[in-house]
């Protein structure tokens, strides 16, 4: 009994990231209830989240706000680009499947939109992660996310396709989610967490790189 509660149990490890976590999700929705500062509150998840799950992180809080406070010009402005760029796709989404093309052009257009809108998906999961990790110019980050979620599409896949179980799950099966709470409590840093995994494993490699390159 003695060993099961003992600090370095597995038992009292996971109540300590599930503590972590409920922490990162509430500093997340606390400081992303003005939508204008979504994309630094994502940088700052993100980064948080990719710590606790590698064991680097010491303070939630601290972590999170030293982000929140670099990061918080470039990330606005990047998204506030992938907004536009959101804003671009929804109008050719609602342009060509409510004007007549003829069937062939029809076709041929909502194809090429699914292949971009899924191309912008992919890209945007790396977008804020890659900031969180990484100095660059905006427009650096930008194509560097592209270039990540080209060279890795199955780390992409994955991550979007926890991202897209969880909304089902919410949309279809709203009490196995508790009617949002899961979302105010945990949802959001969870599922960064699970996603931070797998991000950190990509970039652990480039930061390797990068600090070989130096010395």
């Amino acid at each position: 009994m003695a060993t099961l509660f003992s600090a370095d149990s597995a038992l009292m490890r996971g109540l300590s990231l599930l503590a972590d976590v409920i922490v990162l999700n509430l500093l997340f929705v606390a400081t992303s209830i003005p939508i204008f500062t979504l994309g630094a509150s994502l940088t700052a998840l993100n980064l948080t989240a990719m710590r606790l799950a590698t064991g680097e992180c010491n303070s939630v809080t601290a972590d999170y706000f030293r982000s929140f406070q670099r990061n918080f010009r470039q990330a606005t402005v990047i998204w506030l680009l992938l907004l536009a760029l959101v804003g671009v796709l929804a109008a050719w989404y609602v342009v060509v499947t409510n004007l007549t093309f003829g069937p062939l052009a029809e076709l041929i257009l909502v194809a090429v939109w699914y292949v971009l809108a899924f191309n912008f998906a992919a890209a945007a999961l790396f977008v804020f992660p890659y900031l969180a990790r990484f100095e660059g110019r905006t427009r650096d980050v930008l194509r560097n996310a592209r270039l990540l979620s080209w060279k890795h599409p199955f780390t992409g896949l994955a991550a979007l396709g926890l991202i897209a179980l969880s909304v089902i799950i919410t949309i279809f099966y709203p009490q196995l989610t508790g009617y949002g709470l899961f979302w105010f409590f945990v949802g959001f840093a969870g599922i960064a967490t699970v996603n931070g995994r797998l991000f950190a494993g990509v970039f652990s490699k480039y930061l390797a790189a990068a600090v070989s390159a130096s010395t």
